[in-house]
């Protein structure tokens, strides 16, 4: 089912013109390795500087209430990053057992220091879990960054790991002019289209939880 959890997010003011000018083979190859520059780095290598400030409390709040999460239940976060929304979901629901993972060094070892034992390094691809480990499995602008072959990997462990409850938000358009504002914007997708595109993969993967798009 789509739905949009991420609506009270701010929205982000993105200057497409100056991404397209500025984009390069380089810049694009140094923003892959999701390292200092992609988070920390100037705008045109990715987040222009990523650091906690709070938008995520009511998207965490959202969450609980969408899936009506109780203390005890599991949650997973893939694609963590620094562990913002580790930390908003753990400070929405106390009790509720929330951990992160993420492919980027860099990210888990400049997480927010509220969830240093609540994220560790790992890849979606090859989740370190049991089955059916997780009340709710959760990855927010992240599987786009694989290619298609690697992506149907990922929702597959999605849906391994998890028990029945998931949401994914990847990219996406609806129409050419969304999609050639996307492909000025883009740096690191590898796997993006129309909303069957996606369809498609959720089908080949057996994805059947919840997702939403986002769109430049």
């Amino acid at each position: 089912m789509r739905i949009n959890l991420l609506k009270s997010l701010p929205k982000v003011e993105r200057d497409v013109k100056a991404r397209l000018i500025a984009k390069t083979p380089e810049i694009i190859a140094e923003a892959s390795k999701f390292g200092k520059m992609y988070f920390d780095g100037p705008r045109e290598y990715g987040y222009g500087g990523y650091e906690y400030d709070g938008r995520w409390v009511p998207v965490a709040k959202d969450i609980v209430s969408y899936y009506q999460l109780k203390p005890g239940m599991k949650v997973l976060d893939i694609g963590c990053a620094k562990g913002f929304l580790v930390k908003d979901l753990s400070n929405a629901l106390p009790g509720l057992d929330v951990l992160g993972i993420d492919i980027s060094e860099y990210a888990i070892k400049n997480c927010d220091d509220s969830v240093v034992d609540k994220v560790r390094l790992g890849d979606v691809r090859k989740l370190p879990f049991s089955g059916s480990t997780f009340d709710l499995v959760l990855s927010i602008n992240v599987l786009h960054n694989f290619d298609r072959q690697d992506l149907i990997k990922a929702l597959k462990e999605i849906v391994r790991v998890g028990r029945s409850k998931a949401f994914i938000q990847v990219d996406a358009y609806e129409s050419s002019e969304q999609k050639s504002n996307f492909e000025d914007w883009v740096l690191t997708a590898k796997f993006y289209g129309y909303p069957e595109d996606w369809y498609e993969i959720f089908k080949e993967a057996g994805y059947t939880g919840d997702y939403d798009w986002t769109i430049v």
